[in-house]
C-alpha cells in the first residue's frame, strides 16, 4: 500500500481547494493511500481500491468514519456484511472487527478521530 507520509501533502493543500476523487489513482491490484490530515487526536486519509482488492479484518482502538466518493465496497463490521456506494458513509465502531472489500474499484475518504 503505498503512502504519502512527512505532512507535505497538507502543506500542499491547505487553503486551496481541491477535488478529492483527484488525489489518489488507481493502480492495478492495488490498494493506493494517501494521508490527507494526521494529527494527534486523528487522521484523515483518501484510499483507492483496485476490484477485488481489500483490507483483512482487524480492530481499531477507534471510531472510523467511511466516504465513498466513487463504485462500491462491502465493508464487513462484526460479521455483518454491508454494501457501501458511491455518495454514502458508514461509521466502524471502535473495537469491532471490520473488513473492506471492493465489489467494484472505489475510493473513499477514512476519517478517524482519536479521543
Amino acid at each position: 500500500m503505498a503512502r504519502d507520509k512527512g505532512g507535505k501533502t497538507q502543506s500542499k493543500l491547505e487553503g486551496q481547494p481541491a477535488r478529492l476523487t483527484d488525489l489518489v489513482d488507481y493502480q492495478d491490484g492495488s490498494v493506493v493511500s494517501r494521508e490527507i490530515i494526521s494529527r494527534k487526536t486523528g487522521t484523515v486519509t483518501l484510499f483507492a481500491f483496485d476490484e477485488g482488492q481489500g483490507l483483512s479484518e482487524h480492530k481499531a482502538p477507534y471510531d472510523a468514519m467511511v466516504q465513498l466518493l466513487d463504485g462500491e465496497a462491502e465493508i464487513t463490521i462484526a460479521g455483518n456484511p454491508l454494501q457501501v456506494r458511491e455518495g454514502e458513509m458508514l461509521v466502524m465502531p471502535a473495537n469491532k472487527p471490520h473488513a473492506l472489500k471492493a465489489l467494484r474499484r472505489f475510493k473513499m475518504i477514512l476519517t478517524m478521530i482519536r479521543s
